[in-house]
């Protein structure tokens, strides 16, 4: 993507840099959805963007347009494979989730500018096999987790406060604690848009919100 295409996304309270955005890959289904806003939260509290093929609510661009645009602008990426496994009755597998981790790793390659290189944390399910169907990721580290946001928060926490464009770095409990009252305003938001239609940006605000009130 040309460089001033990746300079700024959003406007006003929404706009961010790459170096303060966080492009999240994770599932988007009911029974991941609590996890999903946790790292959101854990995001937004460390004083980064969160990015996702749903901010722009375009669905004239191909889902894949919007992946890349996202991620193109973002410094940061976190990908879980927890859906890399047999589902349903034929057994079926869902590998967008690794199609983006690569994607993510082809641009680290890419990028020659060392202090703007993409940086990127895998999420990976206990005795997951991903080092199986994957063997080129055994190499590196992933992140366990026990499917649990308690688990799961102080891995994203511990990545995130590591990353030199932290603003802020509260403690994972200290998140934790403060989760309660963003799913409140998740719920709101829920409650006044139908579930699966809150606009993107009054996650990320509403999530702002709860962060600026608790941690600062």
């Amino acid at each position: 993507m040309p460089q001033d295409q990746r300079q700024h996304f959003g406007h006003g309270e929404l706009q961010a840099e790459p170096s303060k955005s966080v492009f999240i890959n994770c599932p988007y289904d009911q029974e991941f959805l609590p996890l999903f806003d946790a790292i959101v939260f854990a995001v937004v509290s460390c004083g980064f963007l969160p990015r996702s093929a749903l901010e722009s609510g375009t669905v004239a661009d191909s889902r894949m347009d919007r992946i890349t645009r996202a991620m193109f602008s973002s410094k940061y990426s976190i990908h879980d494979l927890s859906r890399c496994k047999g589902e349903g009755s034929e057994l079926l597998a869902r590998f967008n989730m690794p199609l983006e981790l690569g994607i993510a790793m082809a641009r680290r390659h890419a990028e020659t500018d060392q202090s703007a290189k993409h940086d990127w944390l895998l999420l990976v399910p206990e005795e997951h096999p991903y080092a199986r169907f994957i063997s080129d990721l055994a190499g590196f580290d992933a992140s366990r987790y026990d499917g649990t946001v308690d688990s799961l928060i102080p891995k994203v926490m511990t990545w995130l406060a590591t990353r030199p464009d932290a603003l802020r770095t509260p403690r994972a409990r200290e998140v934790m604690a403060a989760l309660p009252a963003f799913a409140a305003e998740r719920k709101s938001l829920d409650d006044d848009w139908g579930k699966n239609n809150v606009p993107w940006g009054d996650i990320i605000l509403a999530a702002r919100d709860v962060a600026t009130r608790t941690f600062v």
